[in-house]
């Protein structure tokens, strides 16, 4: 093998790969630049006011239709979001993917994304250190962390995000697309409404950790996309040149 076919092949696997980790190492610092500004937002906007415009109102509404049976059922959901759950929902998904697709993509698009929410959640809730609704408001078991963002929120929007995107290069029946992308979507939702239901997190920490997570999810998807694009344009190699022939002299003329 030559030089040139070495560097050839090389680049082949290098330059989609790095385009890869570079769009997501770039893009996780923007989720985590963005988690910062939101907390300043949050320390400069979220007052009193904001309290009484949209938390305190979905507290209340919370607090009117909880029961018994309908706690415990959300508190099951619930818990499929937290430090315990969503590891192990992403690792059975991610490896049900990993078998199917026989590849790392789910490994590394999962793995990778779920690592920056959780540092976008560590810092925001760092910063912020707001505190959660009073525990006579809240249906047990309490927790103590800071309220803003909802890691479980923030958390689950970026894995089901990423696991729905993967799902959908996997499966290219559009039945199976929809319902990929519709159940991701009502999960998502539940989840964060689970929160404020149970008291566990103000309204604004949920549209926050929705809001984070899709930006987040958004930059994965464009990241893969690039990463595509470069590994098939490495891989077909230079475009074919064309060239004019050359006109020469008729020798009978």
């Amino acid at each position: 093998m030559d030089g040139d076919t070495f560097r050839g092949r090389v680049g082949q696997w290098f330059k989609p790969y790095a385009a890869l980790w570079l769009t997501m190492l770039v893009g996780g610092v923007l989720v985590v630049i963005l988690a910062l500004l939101g907390a300043e937002v949050y320390n400069n906007v979220v007052d009193d006011a904001g309290l009484t415009s949209l938390d305190l109102p979905a507290l209340e509404l919370s607090q009117s239709l909880r029961n018994p049976a309908l706690d415990a059922g959300v508190t099951a959901l619930t818990n499929i979001g937290g430090g315990i759950g969503m590891p192990i929902l992403a690792s059975i998904l991610t490896g049900w993917l990993t078998f199917l697709s026989r590849t790392w993509r789910p490994i590394i698009l999962v793995g990778g994304a779920a690592a920056v929410s959780t540092v976008a959640t560590t810092v925001g809730k760092r910063l912020v250190g707001r505190t959660r609704p009073d525990h006579s408001e809240a249906v047990p078991p309490f927790e103590t962390s800071p309220s803003f963002p909802s890691g479980h929120t923030l958390n689950t929007t970026v894995v089901i995000g990423v696991v729905v995107y993967v799902m959908c290069l996997q499966f290219e029946m559009l039945s199976a697309r929809i319902t990929a992308i519709t159940a991701g979507v009502i999960f998502i939702i539940a989840m964060g409404l689970s929160r404020v239901f149970l008291g566990h997190h103000w309204l604004t920490d949920v549209m926050a950790g929705w809001f984070l997570g899709l930006a987040w999810v958004g930059i994965v998807i464009l990241a893969h996309r690039l990463f595509h694009v470069l590994r098939k344009r490495e891989h077909a190699g230079p475009a074919p040149t064309f060239e004019h022939p050359v006109l020469r002299d008729d020798p009978s003329s």
